[in-house]
């Protein structure tokens, strides 16, 4: 497998749980049990999982009114689109030069 691939899957696995924390604070809030703290939803995001957020967000309607919260995922969301954009763009270029030393 190589590096492309490993990074794909993991990009998945942690969308995927921040997708399920979402989730789970969702339920918890209707059950009235144990909250997922917005610090550690924000991180999760933060750490990559801004497009599970996103989703998450949107799909179960969940944090869609409350406020910083949704200006920092959305802030979020647009730096992790400005940086795989960059590496799009200048990744080949960077990778050529790197290999010709």
């Amino acid at each position: 497998m190589d590096t492309a691939t490993k990074l794909l899957i993991i990009f998945l696995l942690v969308n995927v749980v921040t997708f399920c924390l979402f989730w789970w604070d969702k339920e918890a809030a209707r059950d009235g049990t144990w909250r997922v703290s917005e610090a550690r939803l924000l991180q999760f995001a933060f750490l990559g999982g801004s497009l599970g957020a996103f989703a998450a967000q949107r799909l179960l309607r969940h944090k869609t009114r409350k406020e910083p919260f949704r200006t920092q995922l959305m802030a979020i969301l647009i730096l992790h689109a400005v940086l795989a954009s960059a590496a799009l763009i200048f990744g080949p270029t960077l990778y050529r030069m790197l290999q010709a030393g």
